[in-house]
This record gives C-alpha cells, sequence and structure tokens, in this order.
C-alpha cells in the first residue's frame, strides 16, 4: 500500500484532527493500512474525527485509527460561522434564524466588536458578520 496514495484519501481526516487541536502521533503504513495515532482534547473531538473517517470510507479497511483522550490539550477553537446580510435583516431576524431566538441578538453584537457598537448600529446589505 502506498503512503502518498491512502493518505491523499483520508487528508480530511488529518486535516480536521489537526484543526480540532488532536495531537498526532503517528500517521504511517502499518500492516497494509494507514495507521492515524494520537491524542484528542475531549470526546466530541474524538467523535468528530471517527465521524469524518466514516464519512470517507464506511467500511475503513485501509485504516487503523487510534485516538485517546488527552484533557490536558486545549480545547479546539469554536466552529465559526459568517453571515452576509440581506436586505430586510435586522439582528433580531439574523438571531432568530441562526440562534433560534431572536433575543439572543447580543451574542452577535458582542461576536463582531469591530462592526457593531450595539442594538442601533445599522447593518447594511453585504455585511459580513460573525455568528457566535
Amino acid at each position: 500500500m502506498d503512503l502518498e496514495t491512502v493518505k491523499a484519501k483520508y487528508q480530511s481526516v488529518i486535516d480536521l484532527a489537526k484543526a480540532k487541536n488532536v495531537s498526532l502521533k503517528h500517521v504511517h503504513i502499518e500492516n497494509d493500512k494507514l495507521l492515524i495515532q494520537g491524542d484528542a482534547p475531549n470526546e466530541d473531538v474524538k467523535n468528530a474525527v471517527w465521524t469524518q473517517a466514516k464519512s470517507v470510507d464506511p467500511v475503513y479497511a485501509d485504516l487503523t485509527l487510534d485516538i485517546n483522550i488527552d484533557f490536558s490539550l486545549p480545547a479546539p477553537p469554536p466552529d465559526v460561522k459568517h453571515y452576509t446580510v440581506v436586505a430586510g435583516d435586522s439582528l433580531w431576524k439574523i438571531a432568530q434564524s441562526h440562534l433560534g431566538n431572536g433575543a439572543r441578538y447580543p451574542e452577535i453584537i458582542k461576536a463582531n466588536p469591530g462592526k457593531l457598537k450595539d442594538e442601533h448600529t445599522v447593518i447594511h446589505p453585504g455585511d459580513v458578520l460573525v455568528i457566535p
């Protein structure tokens, strides 16, 4: 088995692991399979890496994924979503749509300190906001 070929197949798993602060110890061929071995900062990250591996190949017959949990590792940064304002939007509408409750609009203000001062800040179509 060619390391580069199978590594390319599972590159999205390796990339996700790195993005989620998994400490990778080994990425090599062992027993005719790609071995990805490391430590995740928590169970959610470990599960996300496994889910990604299964989405690449549900059988993953050419992969050995050995991820343990090491709570001393830093948690990954939260996923950040961006939203582009369209005509007719308000902070309330955006919060209702993306956070499930319009009353949570102050969270959007807090996540955009360089763009939003308070609830009276005018937003315009084309503005890109961080959604927490």
